[in-house]
């Protein structure tokens, strides 16, 4: 085909803009790790404002924010508390463990988005045969529960619990701007309800590369310790950080047009037989799709779409996920929807039989 690949795998594959490029070519650096890079400085500034939180610390990665989290919060031998199908557990390499030494005890939520009921009961027993309960975890928006928002009455009771048993809480809020843009709730109404917030650049707001972790002046002296030491100290920053405060102050509302072309790929899907919604209506940017046997296995539905120019995710034997982001049209995603309506079981053996 003439036309570029539709991109639909993740929203982490966008490259910057001409306007993203000329703020990073002009950005002010210094050596981060000295302290001295004001356009990190004013990246920091604008997170912990943005989250209503005294302080945020600048790093590479979603994974590095993650993680410094959990060290922050715990010490080796305790336990945290998340959804089974969180970002932390599934897709960190174990780090939870490898890192800091902390295990995770895990619930099922619905479609990954806890309740106080489901873990009410789950704080250990001071006593020393047990690890201790020390945190817990929430993920906003829900990427494997389909990019679902966390209602915040629900956070709000989570939280008081946790603060009642001494708990500390975190929200992986690699999305959250996404649930702000759909709920019209500010980022610092979800934060509030958390001890510290993780926040990413790259997914949805077209960053080329960064994160960042607020919280307290104290856990945010303490996360750049352990930034350095899980090797996320940068020098001159400023030039991905310039990147990251122009996507705060460009990119975050028109993730509604992301939103309205996620609905319309999940209507596609939706009326194609052989295909289903595998966590319920489409609330984001992430359309997570379950892959009729009949149909074929995922990875050769993801073949058959790749021979049309759009590449989508397997992420499971039966299951693909379609995510929307800003290097995407409205034809891009209207040529997509239409590709979709067309699939049925033939055009996916021929295709296999052809590989």
């Amino acid at each position: 085909m003439n036309r570029p690949p539709i991109d639909l795998r993740s929203d982490t594959v966008t490259r910057p803009t001409p306007g993203m490029r000329k703020a990073m070519a002009e950005a002010e650096v210094g050596d981060d790790v000295f302290g001295e890079d004001p356009t990190v400085h004013a990246l920091e500034a604008r997170t912990a404002e943005l989250l209503g939180k005294e302080a945020a610390v600048f790093v590479p990665s979603g994974t590095m924010a993650n993680q410094i989290a959990v060290g922050v919060h715990t010490r080796p031998g305790d336990e945290l508390l998340c959804a089974t199908t969180s970002h932390v557990y599934v897709w960190e390499a174990g780090g939870i463990a490898r890192l800091s030494g902390v295990t995770a005890r895990t619930f099922e939520g619905d479609f990954g988005l806890l309740s106080l009921g489901e873990i009410k009961d789950a704080i250990r027993p001071d006593d020393i045969h047990y690890v201790r309960t020390r945190l817990v975890w929430l993920e906003n928006t829900q990427n494997r529960g389909g990019g679902r928002i966390h209602p915040i009455e629900g956070i709000a009771a989570i939280r008081q619990w946790a603060r009642e048993n001494r708990l500390a809480i975190h929200l992986d809020g690699a999305r959250l701007m996404n649930a702000v843009v759909a709920t019209g709730r500010p980022a610092r109404e979800w934060a509030q309800h958390f001890d510290t917030v993780s926040i990413c650049f790259s997914k949805g707001l077209g960053a080329p590369i960064g994160s960042a972790l607020a919280g307290s002046a104290e856990a945010i002296r303490h996360a750049r310790r352990l930034r350095k030491v899980f090797g996320g100290g940068m020098r001159q920053a400023g030039i991905v950080a310039a990147a990251a405060l122009y996507a705060l102050e460009h990119n975050v509302e028109r993730l509604a047009e992301d939103h309205a072309g996620a609905q319309v790929l999940a209507e596609a899907f939706q009326n194609t037989e052989g295909f289903a919604l595998e966590s319920g209506p489409v609330e984001t940017n992430l359309v997570w799709v379950r892959v009729d046997p009949t149909l074929g296995s995922a990875a050769e539905v993801v073949a058959y779409l790749r021979t049309r120019g759009i590449l989508v995710a397997a992420l499971g034997s039966q299951v693909i996920r379609a995510c929307t982001h800003l290097d995407l049209t409205r034809q891009d995603i209207a040529y997509a929807a239409s590709v979709i309506r067309q699939v049925e079981p033939a055009m996916i053996t021929a295709v296999t039989l052809v590989y």
